[in-house]
């Protein structure tokens, strides 16, 4: 459909990579306006804590019952995977399978093209035509309005999964075989947690795999977070909980960044060498009906040193729709969540996101009474 006039007249104006501001000779010592998420020193001088977050050992966790005895059994893991699960929303995994190897390559083949030149990386922007935002594709998150407050990042986009879905014209050359040998074994670990996830829910083993379908997609996110001036006005990433099913980090060890919000307080995630990082998300804590937390985290900024990370986003196949367990729910627990299409509550991600809102607030039932009548219920 064409635009009119005045909807052109009212696009926002594209904008500059990010790292291109920061590179500018004499950008000073502060920030454009549109990049200030927070007031000066507005919890910016409190030393955030490290985050407790459990380290879930993978190969223990999934080894047979039968061979998992005494102090670091499987069930010892699987407390770890509950705790983590219902409290921090995130974990690290180590003995996942992934060759330290790999996830060194992957981040600096993600390095080396963030530092080639702009009208390089422009070659896979994420504009048509020089204005019109596509989701796939190098650089800014999608800007909708002229008072959107903007994160200090530049992104890489793509989709990964399904494969025959891939728009290779928009993978950089450095990056192609890397991501592919990546997102192959990342699929792996992420086949292996489901089930185990599943069984603390009392679900049968393969519920979650099955809820995904046979169109579930993946989407891969190369993050570049420049040095910036003004710490303590821009946020990397804005706080948010991701609108995904499950998603896997690596990160770049030698810089933090990464906060998690719990109990009205920032802590910080810590980085460990080749260790993967796990985040649930929106349509995990929806079928857990809330059980399983999608955490809100979000990335500060850091005035020295530039920071990398790539994310794998795993979603159910777009076109089903979601909601709590049937067995989860009963006379003394109605569903906290209601019945979502993937597809619209992606999008509406976006939107919200944009606007410094939580998208699972829309997908809430704040009087459950109202359903107890008519429910019929499945015991676990």
């Amino acid at each position: 459909m064409e635009r009119t006039g005045e909807e052109e007249a009212h696009r926002p104006v594209p904008l500059p990579p990010v790292q291109e501001l920061a590179g500018r000779q004499g950008a000073g010592d502060d920030v454009p306006a549109r990049y200030v998420a927070r007031r000066a020193h507005d919890d910016a001088d409190a030393t955030a804590a490290a985050a407790p977050v459990p380290v879930i050992d993978l190969g223990r966790l999934c080894q047979p019952a039968t061979t998992a005895s005494g102090e670091g059994s499987a069930a010892d893991e699987a407390g770890r995977l509950r705790s983590a699960l219902q409290s921090w929303g995130l974990f690290l995994v180590t003995n996942h399978g992934v060759e330290a190897s790999l996830m060194d390559a992957v981040i600096e083949a993600s390095r080396e093209f963030f530092r080639q030149p702009l009208e390089e990386k422009q070659k896979h922007t994420n504009l048509i035509d020089g204005k019109h935002f596509q989701l796939e594709g190098y650089g800014n998150d999608r800007v909708s309005s002229e008072d959107q407050v903007l994160d200090w990042c530049d992104r890489l986009y793509l989709k990964v999964e399904p494969q025959e879905e891939r728009n290779l014209a928009l993978w950089p050359t450095c990056l192609r075989d890397v991501l592919h040998e990546f997102t192959k074994e990342c699929t792996r670990v992420k086949d292996r947690l489901l089930p185990e996830m599943a069984k603390l829910l009392e679900l049968d083993d393969d519920y979650f795999v099955n809820q995904l379908g046979d169109k579930a997609d993946t989407h891969a996110r190369f993050n570049y977070y420049p040095p910036c001036p003004r710490p303590d006005l821009a946020f990397g990433l804005k706080p948010h909980s991701d609108a995904s099913f499950i998603s896997l980090l690596v990160v770049d060890d030698s810089v933090g960044g990464l906060q998690v919000l719990r109990d009205g307080a920032w802590y910080d995630v810590p980085a460990r060498p080749h260790t993967l990082l796990i985040n649930l998300g929106d349509q995990m804590e929806i079928m857990s009906d809330g059980i399983f937390k999608s955490p809100v985290h979000r990335v500060v900024t850091n005035a020295e040193k530039e920071r990398l990370s790539v994310v794998l986003f795993y979603s159910v196949d777009p076109e089903r729709e979601i909601q709590p367990a049937a067995k989860l729910i009963d006379e003394n627990h109605p569903p906290l969540y209601k019945k979502v299409k993937v597809k619209e509550y992606v999008a509406g991600l976006y939107e919200h996101f944009s606007q410094g809102k939580m998208v699972i607030e829309t997908a809430k039932i704040y009087d459950t009474s109202m359903y107890v009548e008519n429910l019929q219920y499945v015991k676990c």
